[in-house]
């Protein structure tokens, strides 16, 4: 069930924070004749951060006509592909809630679902996990590409060390930096999942029906198997006596007091008809 919660909030997460993003930085460049100086240059990219279409204007500091700089780098494939693998698990975890939640009987008929559900998680899993860290990578070297510094050692006017450039703006990393680690968590949920799917697949159950035993477990069982057997045997010749008595018979000392009790009552009945006798007379 947490499943079912958390995988589509974190693939929104992960791929909106990526596919959304967009930056920019600023730098100046000061000539030395004041004339073609440009103190504010603003350099803005963003997804999917194909940083060699990425141009701006920038002084020369000779002539009036400037120049045109282009970043350097191409970082689409990797945002891409996190961007791609983030809808396909929010596409995909919203189908297994819809599953999980209308379609229960279908789902468990003839172990397909779970075995379906079993192999696409460890699937989005080892996706995940390639695209994330091929992103945090990623990530790492768009950072150096947009660093100013690095910026304006492609501006022609900054090699020259009369001029002066330097930087005013950093791009802000933040959501980007949320993207990745919002990859690694859905790396831990999905992974995380792998058990729980593969316990309604069955095999789980499977492999615990007939548990092996150690020598000492069996040696152990057939010794309660033959002192069972050995008192099996012994337990008629005891009770074979017992048996043959019938129940409502009385015991021996029930009988002698039935005795003794009939006698005492026949004794009373005699002594009882002697004064009738007497009467008569």
């Amino acid at each position: 069930m947490c499943m079912v919660i958390f995988a589509p909030i974190f693939a929104i997460c992960a791929f909106a924070t990526c596919g959304g993003y967009s930056g920019h930085l600023q730098v100046k460049v000061d000539c030395a004749g004041r004339k073609q100086s440009n103190l504010s240059i603003t350099v803005d990219f963003a997804y999917p951060f194909r940083l060699h279409q990425v141009h701006f204007k920038a002084p020369s500091c000779e002539d009036s006509s400037g120049e045109v700089v282009f970043l350097n780098g191409d970082f689409s494939t990797a945002a891409q592909f996190f961007l791609t693998v983030g809808v396909l698990a929010f596409l995909y975890s919203l189908l297994a809630t819809v599953v999980y939640i209308f379609y229960q009987n279908k789902y468990l008929k003839n172990n397909r679902g779970p075995l379906v559900d079993f192999f696409v998680t460890v699937v989005f899993s080892f996706m995940w996990m390639v695209s994330s860290c091929y992103w945090a990578k990623t990530l790492a070297d768009l950072k150096t590409a947009t660093n100013p510094t690095q910026v304006l050692l492609l501006i022609s006017a900054c090699k020259a060390p009369k001029n002066t450039c330097s930087a005013t703006q950093e791009p802000l990393w933040s959501r980007l930096n949320t993207a990745a680690v919002f990859g690694f968590i859905n790396v831990v949920l999905w992974s995380g999942n792998i058990w729980f799917v593969f316990k309604e697949t069955g095999w789980y159950k499977t492999g615990q029906r007939y548990p092996i035993r150690s020598a000492s477990g069996k040696r152990s069982s057939e010794m309660r198997q033959q002192l069972y057997s050995e008192s099996s045997f012994d337990q008629p010749e005891e009770s074979f006596g017992p048996s043959l008595q019938d129940p409502f018979s009385p015991s021996n000392g029930d009988l002698d007091k039935q005795v003794h009790r009939q006698a005492s009552v026949n004794h009373s009945q005699v002594n009882l008809s002697l004064p009738q006798t007497n009467l008569h007379e």
